[in-house]
């Protein structure tokens, strides 16, 4: 096999590997921690025994918590909910996620990220995958909670809405 073969037939592969949003998570117990709370990873990669690297194909939604501590306690803790990006689309940067995707959610502060647990919590009892909940309600959820207001539940009514206002705008 020639190099030309062998460039082309990595093409498509390769081309296919820079779509996908990586993120890498780190877990040294009691130390820091990352993990993902909802999303549907395409892979995962093993980078050595406390770190691998889970990937999301474009226009996935996924929460990501970073977790840090030291001997007198918890240092920060911050929820994401992120929507990957196709290639060539704007983003902005997550740590630990490459390239980026767009944020729909943001908190800082254990207390606030134990809200958003417990809400995404609440949106499982009903059943519904909280990668498929509207990119507004993660929206609303992030403003409630950076002003300090009550945020309205996910109900079946407004996940119904939301699919078939999805099926019409496609």
């Amino acid at each position: 096999m020639t190099d030309k073969q062998a460039i082309r037939q990595a093409g498509p592969a390769s081309a296919q590997a820079t779509e996908l949003t990586e993120v890498e998570l780190v877990w040294i117990e009691k130390q820091i921690e990352h993990w993902i709370r909802f999303g549907h990873e395409t892979s995962e990669r093993l980078i050595d025994r406390r770190r691998r690297c889970v990937s999301f194909a474009p226009e996935s939604v996924f929460a990501l918590i970073r977790w840090a501590a030291n001997r007198f306690g918890t240092v920060s803790s911050h929820l994401y909910v992120v929507r990957t990006v196709r290639p060539g689309c704007g983003f902005q940067t997550v740590p630990s996620v490459t390239p980026g995707g767009e944020i729909l959610l943001h908190v800082a502060s254990w207390p606030k990220v134990e809200r958003v647990l417990s809400h995404i919590d609440a949106i499982e009892a009903l059943r519904i995958d909280p990668c498929a909940v509207a990119p507004d309600h993660w929206r609303h959820l992030h403003n409630r909670l950076a002003t300090g207001e009550p945020p309205r539940p996910y109900t079946l009514a407004r996940h119904r809405a939301w699919l078939k206002r999805h099926e019409v705008s496609q």
